[in-house]
């Protein structure tokens, strides 16, 4: 396993700060409860000390570069017990040669050689403890990071999936009706080839476009809706209602047009009569609610809300509001089939996603 060594910042100017303090703490302890000199009090509270701080940066740099998978707090043991030791005899062979004079201080540190090699291994050990446990949340942080993104563009991917694949089906079927319509009304052929030309052509251009207000939406749904005009000529009917002050709202770009397919699509289903598609745009408490409503024959297996793109158009907000509620269809006793669709609002509509 290999980790970043631990960066430089506020963490070293707090380490630097305890160190000192530390240094002050042991100068006052040699100089008034051992009753040594100053100068043998600040030597050897530096050389000891300045000799731990360097122990537990390198100890800290080799565990951010290396540390075992298996039987770690063993290769921690044997380590600290190694720099333990070492640090403890240079520490006393340094101070032996700084004051080779002073025979009542050289026997404190014959003395004292043990405890310090304590000292020094406990306080390595928890050095040792400390970056294990820092190393270790900073990787679990990054394997969190990268699967946060992972599942952004998983989600990004699923999306853009959902918003394309539903167009071919359309395609299909209005390239049956040109062909159809240019054996019986060529004029009417060259005009649908027109709009759907203009229908595609804006279906590209926004590709990249999560959010678009409603003003633009229906521009674009008014594209589509031409298209099914002349595919289905008098047997289409359209009643579009938008409240004014839905015009500036906000919804995920092309959700909508399915939803109307699938009403003039099974409103017109099974019937050669004519029959009305309404759509009624609103805002009601800060959502922006979209009604559309079709008729529909009560015996069709579809009617039950299953129909074309509806799937699709729940699992698409989902992923973008993680609330599988936006979307409601209700059938009434009068034989309509109404599709609610509610979109909350964002002040930033582009961090959505």
């Amino acid at each position: 396993m290999t980790t970043r060594p631990l960066s430089v910042g506020k963490i070293q100017q707090v380490a630097i700060i305890i160190f000192l303090v530390w240094i002050a703490i042991f100068v006052f302890l040699f100089y008034y409860s051992l009753n040594f000199t100053i100068l043998i009090s600040v030597a050897d509270s530096l050389v000891t000390n300045g000799l731990l701080a360097v122990g537990c940066i390198v100890l800290s740099n080799l565990l951010g570069y290396y540390q075992p998978k298996n039987e770690t707090i063993l290769f921690v043991l044997v380590l600290t017990l190694v720099l333990g030791l070492v640090i403890t005899v240079i520490s006393k062979v340094s101070l032996n040669m700084l004051f080779a004079d002073d025979l009542t201080y050289q026997s404190f540190l014959d003395l004292s050689i043990i405890i310090r090699f304590i000292i020094m291994f406990v306080f390595l050990a928890w050095c040792a403890l400390a970056n294990i446990l820092w190393y270790r949340l900073e990787e679990q942080s990054a394997t969190q990071d990268r699967l946060l993104t992972a599942q952004t563009l998983s989600k990004e991917a699923e999306l853009n999936k959902l918003r394309h694949q539903l167009q071919p089906h359309f395609l299909f079927n209005s390239l049956n009706s040109v062909y159809a319509l240019t054996i019986v009304n060529p004029k009417e052929a060259g005009t649908m080839i027109t709009k759907l030309a203009a229908f595609l052509r804006g279906t590209l251009k926004r590709d990249d476009e999560v959010w678009v207000n409603v003003a633009e939406e229906m521009e674009y749904i008014q594209l589509y809706l031409d298209i099914e005009k002349v595919r289905f000529s008098h047997r289409l009917n359209i009643d579009v209602k938008i409240d004014e002050d839905s015009l500036n709202m906000c919804l995920p770009g092309t959700l909508l047009q399915p939803i109307v397919e699938n009403a003039i699509k099974f409103g017109l289903y099974n019937t050669s009569a004519p029959i009305t598609v309404a759509m009624h745009v609103k805002v009601d408490h800060g959502l922006l609610v979209i009604k559309v409503q079709n008729p529909y024959d009560p015996e069709m297996k579809a009617a039950g809300g299953t129909g074309f793109g509806l799937t699709a158009i729940r699992r698409r907000l989902y992923l973008l509001f993680a609330d599988e509620q936006l979307l409601q269809t209700n059938a009434t006793q009068d034989n309509l089939f109404i599709t609610t669709l509610k979109i909350p609002q964002y002040n930033d509509k582009n961090n959505t996603n």
